[in-house]
């Protein structure tokens, strides 16, 4: 008969058999590189309140005619806010851009994707798109008004010509760039040129056509602003010349700086757009 004794038992022919302890269930443990700490909002609030508090302190040494600094434009900005005209002249800007600009990229995506596919397209026109993108185009605001009179076509169109072209040259670009090889993987398997589109030279191209996006933005809302400097004086642009004409340097800021957040706003929002039609990009970046 068997026995125990600490750590041994005895077997049937009286031998002691060593026996031990059952291990305990053992941890698992993630293997791989600890992950960082993302800190890049840490830095950004830091320059942020660096840049406010400079420009706070030098702002107040300048004759107030010539600069205005941000507890002065804040006040100004409440005042605008309650008396409704900064509200008003946001959704009118707002209105020329975000149509014009929606106009320029799908007409820019859609005519790169065309000038990158198709050799003979491209060489017909490229001249023609590198001389409109040359032009100074704020130069031809003049001839709009011409055609278009001074109402919301003029600032339109503005927005449209403006927006389109770093649209269009960076979505041809990407086509472009698309590797030769999977293009003729796609052949060889009896791939459509619908196919070959959507599921080989769209998904390639598009890091160059969000670029092309953002770029297209901070060109719109140039557009904006000199539209409504020289065709409606609406928006936020009239509220800039109003204010610069009176002298208000505090009141001016403030459609300036809300045309900045604009900016901001929007192409956080493309960025956001990007990652999630897009996820590996973002994969890729990390």
């Amino acid at each position: 008969m068997a026995t125990n004794s600490g750590n041994q038992i005895g077997n049937q022919d009286g031998d002691a058999v060593a026996v031990y302890p059952a291990p305990e269930t053992a941890q698992i443990e993630e293997i791989g590189p600890p992950r960082k700490q993302d800190h890049t909002w840490l830095l950004r609030l830091a320059s942020i309140l660096i840049i406010v508090s400079a420009w706070e302190l030098l702002g107040r040494r300048i004759a107030p005619l010539f600069m205005s600094y941000p507890t002065a434009i804040s006040i100004a900005a409440l005042r605008m806010i309650r008396n409704g005209e900064l509200i008003e002249a946001l959704l009118q800007s707002l209105a020329t851009l975000l149509l014009g600009f929606a106009v320029a990229a799908v007409l820019g995506m859609a005519l790169g994707l065309l000038l990158g596919r198709y050799r003979a397209l491209d060489a017909a026109t490229d001249w023609l798109v590198s001389a409109l993108y040359s032009t100074p185009l704020v130069a031809v605001v003049p001839l709009v008004i011409l055609w278009f009179g001074l109402g919301f076509q003029a600032k339109f169109f503005i927005v449209v010509i403006l927006a389109i072209f770093p649209i269009l040259i960076n979505t041809a670009s990407g086509v472009r760039n698309v590797s030769g090889t999977l293009i003729d993987v796609g052949t060889a398997f009896a791939a459509t040129e619908r196919q070959v589109f959507l599921k080989i030279i769209l998904p390639a191209a598009l890091p160059y056509m969000v670029t092309g996006l953002r770029l297209g933005i901070g060109r719109a809302i140039i557009g904006v602003v000199v539209a409504e400097f020289f065709t409606a004086i609406t928006g936020l642009g009239a509220l800039i010349v109003k204010y610069g004409n009176q002298y208000d340097t505090a009141s001016m800021f403030v459609p300036i700086l809300m045309l900045m957040l604009l900016g901001i706003g929007l192409t956080d929002a493309l960025r956001r757009v990007e990652e999630w039609i897009a996820p590996w990009r973002r994969a890729d970046e990390e």
